[in-house]
């Protein structure tokens, strides 16, 4: 345990060291102070949020301690909204006051907050809790909500109203009362009605009421947030989870194995998520993800250039023929490189040329090819490329593109 405490003094010093002296140095305030300051509170309790949410993902804060500390959070980032610019002002006066609190408080607070909230387990299994260690109750967190609650009634109109509604559901959701996340969800999708992460986070809300179906208005929220972001990863997994129920397991395997593209490997989500495609694959009697596939394992074909364009293209200048997913990632399956004076030419895509394990020809149902003359020899497309359309990989029969086009 003795190097976690020499780790957390070193941050709270560091802590410290960024703070007081701004405060110490008692300069006049500025018109536009209080604004700055405000904005900066703000930036500090988000970033508490973030925090708080990560450790109750993790499992190291149970839900009540979570809904505790984070309306509390709530309740200052709503405070720090309101602050006016003659108590913003009168503040700027107390700031050694202010500093000298903060160095003796900053680090009991943080104890304390730690001996309340933390996991202590995780560092000394028989250590008993510090003295100083509040308990917070089941009362003290639905007060805390209620009361941010309340205060939501009022705030129509006012610039951070999407972000209280957001924060009302997402407490609401860790304490289990769903009937009311769902009506703070719905008060931030009329804010936001372009936010598909919201009609994810409403169809999880929904499907939790539901015994956790996805079936009916759940899965419709779904659909809808993948029109508005098709990379969604909420999205996808919940798409994932619905079509795993009604035992489509091709949908399963496609929406699942986008999803596991968005996600880091070696996590914790990846593993669960390689695990549910597995899975699927298992209930559909294949072995592997190409099994699974309707795109073949390997598209021949020819790419020409249009006459047209012949002068437009120097010999040394680069053609790149890809594959990519119809829907989903934008980064290529499959690409090959070659040199203009090559064309017209034959070319083979196959798994061979896949740029990750999870970006694989094989792993997507439905596959388009195109292909590209780069002056400048990037990857990426640039105004002057000339383009071939994509065209659908459909079986294993040979393909034509065609470079007829100009990128705008």
């Amino acid at each position: 345990m003795t190097p976690f405490w020499i780790a957390a003094g070193a941050l709270l010093a560091l802590a410290l060291g960024l703070v007081l002296p701004a405060l110490l140095r008692g300069a006049a305030p500025r018109a536009d102070a209080p604004a700055e300051r405000e904005r900066a509170n703000l930036d500090i309790l988000r970033e508490q949020l973030a925090a708080l949410d990560a450790e109750r993902a993790a499992g190291t804060l149970d839900a009540p301690a979570h809904a505790a500390a984070r309306a509390e959070i709530e309740r200052r980032a709503l405070d720090e909204e309101g602050l006016s610019p003659a108590a913003a002002a009168a503040d700027g006066g107390r700031a050694p006051k202010t500093a000298l609190a903060l160095g003796l408080l900053l680090p009991l607070v943080a104890i304390v907050l730690y001996a309340a909230l933390g996991n202590r387990d995780a560092l000394a299994p028989r250590a008993e809790a510090p003295a100083a260690a509040a308990s917070v109750s089941e009362a003290d967190v639905v007060a805390m909500v209620e009361q941010l609650a309340k205060r939501m009634e009022t705030m129509a109109g006012q610039p951070n109203e999407l972000e209280g509604w957001v924060l009302l559901a997402r407490s609401y959701g860790a304490m289990q009362r769903f009937d009311d996340a769902d009506r703070a969800w719905q008060r931030a999708i009329a804010l936001a009605p372009q936010e598909a992460q919201f009609y994810a986070d409403r169809a999880d809300t929904l499907a939790m009421k539901q015994d956790r179906s996805l079936a009916g208005e759940p899965l419709a929220l779904v659909e809808q947030a993948l029109k508005l972001d098709p990379n969604n990863l909420k999205a996808l997994i919940l798409a994932g989870s619905a079509a795993f129920d009604r035992q489509d397991w091709p949908a399963a395997n496609d929406y699942w194995t986008r999803a596991r593209v968005n996600v880091p490997a070696g996590s914790e989500l990846a593993a669960t998520i390689d695990a549910s495609l597995a899975e699927a694959r298992t209930r559909s009697g294949a072995a592997s993800a190409p099994a699974m596939a309707a795109a073949p394992a390997a598209i021949r074909g020819r790419v020409s250039l249009a006459p047209a364009l012949a002068a437009r293209v120097a010999p040394d200048d680069t053609v790149f023929i890809f594959a990519r997913a119809a829907t989903g990632p934008r980064m290529p399956l499959a690409i090959r490189r070659h040199r203009a004076a090559e064309l017209p030419l034959e070319f083979t895509l196959d798994d061979s040329l896949a740029m990750s394990p999870e970006l694989k020809l094989s792993n997507f149902a439905e596959v388009v090819v195109g292909a590209r003359v780069s002056k400048s020899g990037d990857a990426m497309p640039r105004p002057g490329d000339l383009l071939a359309a994509p065209v659908p990989a459909a079986g294993g029969a040979p393909m034509t593109l065609v470079i007829d086009s100009v990128e705008p």
